[in-house]
């Protein structure tokens, strides 16, 4: 059995939690449309490695093809703005 180990590129974004409003983390996986949540960064970053963990199993399962990221080659970065006005953030 062949053995490959996969990077994937995760966005965490402070979150809350849906009835209770309680404050945690979403971490996504946008090559798989894949996220989880947890408490805390570490919980959230945990709970998604499952989560893509068990989606890539279920498409080697299924002999259909893996998407993978090249993070290597990524620009990640932040960047801000002045703007002018009234407004309201979310």
């Amino acid at each position: 059995m062949q053995t490959k180990l996969l990077n994937y590129r995760i966005i965490v974004e402070p979150d809350k939690q849906t009835g209770t409003n309680k404050p945690g983390y979403t971490a996504s996986c946008p090559t798989l449309g894949v996220a989880d949540d947890g408490d805390t960064i570490e919980a959230a970053l945990h709970n998604v490695r499952g989560a893509i963990q068990a989606y890539v199993a279920s498409l080697v399962e299924d002999n259909r093809p893996v998407p993978i990221d090249k993070p290597e080659k990524d620009i990640v970065t932040t960047t801000q703005v002045n703007i002018s006005g009234n407004f309201r953030t979310i």
